[in-house]
C-alpha cells in the first residue's frame, strides 16, 4: 500500500456494533487507515530524482485527501458504472444481486455515518483557517475528535486555529517533553492520543459498554516507539539510536563546500548554539547540562529549553490556544481538570490503563513502566516553544513550527524579507537556499502569512531591536556559510 497506510482491525458498525462481512464471501471486512508514516515521511525531488526520508515531515494535505476520498465514495454510491466496478472488485465478477444490494447498503451506511460525523464536528461560528500542504492543527483536531465526536458534545469543538508543520521525529523519543510547545512528557500518552485523534474508536459515552474501552493498539504503539528510540541509551559513543537523522546525499544534491562549512561552523557556535545546542556529533553536545542525570530506571533524557513567546516572536497560536482551551466533560468519566491539554492527558491515560487492566493476566507494573517510556503522564501548557538540535534540519522544509518560512536562507534574515504569501505543494528542492520551491503552483496551497496561526514573524536576525530578533544581522556570505554547515549535520 502507499507509504503511511496499513491494514486495521475488523470493521464494526458504530450504530449496531455488528461486524461487517463481505456480502458475497462472508469473510470479515477489515479497515485501512493512516499510520505515523503518513505525516512523518518526507519526499522531495531534485533534477528528476526523488528522495524519501524516514521521519521527515510529509508534504501532505490531509484536508484535500479527506474531501477527495469522501467525494469518491459519494460518486461510487450514486453513479451506477462506478458502483458496478467497485462491486466487481469487492465481491467478485459472479456476485449475486442480493450481495450487491447489501454492499450498496453498507456504502450508504458508511456515508451516512461520515455525514453525521462531519455535522457533529462543525465548529459554531466557523473561524477555521486552512492547513494546506505539510501542516495540520493536530492538537485541536484530536480535541475535536475526543471531546466533540467521541463524547457527542459539539460544544467542545474548536476552530482549526493553529496548524503546525509536521515535526521531524528522529531523536524525539529521547526528549523529556515533546510537541512544539513542550506539552506532553510520556510517549505512550502522546502516541495513543494521536491514535484517538485519527479515529481509533473509544467508548466515552455508552453506558452499556466499558468506559475507556478502545481499539488503540497499545502494544503496537509501544513497539513503534521502541523502533524509533532504539533499545540502547544514546551516548557520545553511539549517538542517538533508533531512527537517525538523514545525511546530505552529495551524489544527488551536490558536494558540500567543506571550507565554507567550516566558516559556517564558527557562525553556528556564535548565533545558534546557545539555543539549539552543539552539533550532535560533538562531545560538547553529550556533556551539555540539558542532559538530565539517569533516573531511577537508568534512563537519561534531553530537557530542551522552552523559549517564551515574546522572546522568540513566532506565531503564538499553537501555544496560546492550547493553554486557553477548555472542555466540558461528564462527571462519570472522572476527569478532574477542564483545561484541554490536561483533560486529554487524563482521558488517554485512562484509555491506556483500561487496556493494561483488561489483558489476561493484567499487564504487570514493570511492563507498564517500560511501555510508558519510564515517564509519568506529564502535561503542561507553557507560553513558548521548545528548541531542538538541528541535525537533519536541511531535510525538513518549510520552517518555523507553523511552516511559515519556505527556506532556511529566509529564516536567517530579518522577517521583513520573508514573503507574505507563497505556495506550498512543490516538492522540488532548492539546494542553495535549503527549502522547497515556493513560487506560484497550479493546485498548490497559497499560504497567507498575514493571518494569526500563519504569522512568519520572529526568530529573525537583524540589527533592529525588537521582540523576535534573536541575533545580529547576517551578511549574505555568512548566511551561505551557515547553510553549508547545516548540510553537514
Amino acid at each position: 500500500m502507499p507509504v503511511g497506510f496499513a491494514r486495521g482491525e475488523k470493521i464494526i458498525d458504530p450504530t449496531t456494533g455488528a461486524t461487517w462481512k463481505n456480502p458475497q464471501t462472508k469473510e470479515i471486512m477489515t479497515s485501512v487507515g493512516l499510520t505515523c508514516a503518513a505525516c512523518h515521511t518526507g519526499r522531495m525531488t531534485y533534477n528528476g530524482t526523488a528522495l524519501y526520508i524516514d521521519g521527515a515531515p510529509a508534504l501532505t494535505d490531509l484536508g484535500k485527501f479527506t474531501s477527495g476520498l469522501g467525494l469518491s465514495i459519494l460518486f461510487t454510491e450514486y453513479m451506477p458504472f462506478r458502483f458496478k466496478r467497485f462491486a466487481e472488485r469487492v465481491l467478485g465478477p459472479d456476485a449475486t444481486q442480493a450481495a450487491k444490494d447489501e454492499l450498496l447498503d453498507q456504502l450508504a451506511s458508511f456515508l451516512s455515518q461520515a455525514a453525521a460525523g462531519a455535522k457533529a464536528a462543525a465548529v459554531p461560528g466557523g473561524g477555521s483557517i486552512a492547513e494546506g500542504f505539510g501542516r495540520l492543527d493536530a492538537l485541536n483536531r484530536i480535541g475535536n475528535q475526543v471531546f466533540g465526536l467521541d463524547l457527542n458534545m459539539p460544544v467542545n469543538n474548536a476552530a482549526i486555529s493553529a496548524p503546525v508543520h509536521f515535526p521531524r521525529i528522529w531523536d524525539a523519543p529521547w526528549f523529556l517533553w515533546v510537541q512544539y510547545n513542550a506539552s506532553i512528557m510520556q510517549p505512550m500518552v502522546r502516541n495513543a492520543g494521536e491514535a484517538l485523534g485519527v479515529r481509533a474508536p473509544v467508548n466515552l459515552s455508552n453506558p452499556t459498554r466499558f468506559l475507556f474501552q478502545s481499539d488503540v493498539q497499545v502494544e503496537t504503539v509501544h513497539k513503534m516507539e521502541e523502533l524509533l528510540a532504539g533499545k540502547e541509551q544514546p551516548t557520545a559513543k553511539n549517538e542517538f539510536t533508533g531512527l537517525r537523522s538523514p545525511k546530505w546525499p552529495e551524489d544527488i544534491l551536490g558536494k558540500i563546500d567543506r571550507d565554507l562549512a567550516a566558516k559556517g561552523a564558527a557562525l553556528y557556535k556564535e548565533i545558534c548554539q546557545e539555543c539549539h545546542l552543539a552539533p550532535v556529533t560533538s562531545a560538547e553536545f553529550w556533556a551539555d547540562k540539558r542532559w538530565l542525570p539517569p533516573d531511577s530506571f537508568g534512563q537519561r533524557y534531553l530537557d530542551l529549553e522552552v523559549i517564551d513567546l515574546p522572546h522568540i516572536g513566532t506565531d503564538p497560536a499553537q501555544a496560546e490556544d492550547m493553554a486557553t482551551r477548555m472542555v466540558v466533560v461528564p462527571k462519570d468519566l472522572g476527569i478532574k481538570d477542564p483545561r484541554f491539554g490536561f483533560a486529554l492527558g487524563e482521558v488517554v491515560k485512562k484509555t491506556v490503563d483500561f487496556w493494561y487492566d483488561s489483558q489476561i493476566p493484567p499487564t504487570p507494573d514493570a511492563d507498564r513502566e517500560r511501555m510508558n517510556g519510564y515517564r509519568k503522564n506529564g502535561i503542561q501548557a507553557p507560553h513558548g516553544y521548545k528548541v531542538r538540535p538541528l541535525n537533519g534540519v536541511w531535510a525538513t522544509p518549510p520552517y518555523l513550527h507553523n511552516g511559515s518560512v519556505p527556506t532556511i536562507d529566509l529564516l536567517l534574515g530579518p522577517a521583513g524579507e520573508r514573503p507574505k504569501t507563497f505556495y506550498l505543494g512543490n516538492r522540488e528542492y532548492d539546494t542553495e537556499h535549503l527549502g522547497y520551491k515556493f513560487d506560484k503552483l497550479a493546485g498548490g496551497f497559497e499560504f497567507d502569512a498575514t493571518m494569526r496561526g500563519n504569522f512568519n514573524t520572529g526568530h529573525e536576525f537583524s540589527d533592529t531591536k525588537r521582540n523576535g530578533v534573536i541575533g545580529r544581522a547576517l551578511k549574505p556570505d555568512e548566511r551561505k556559510a551557515v547553510i553549508e554547515f547545516l548540510k553537514t549535520q
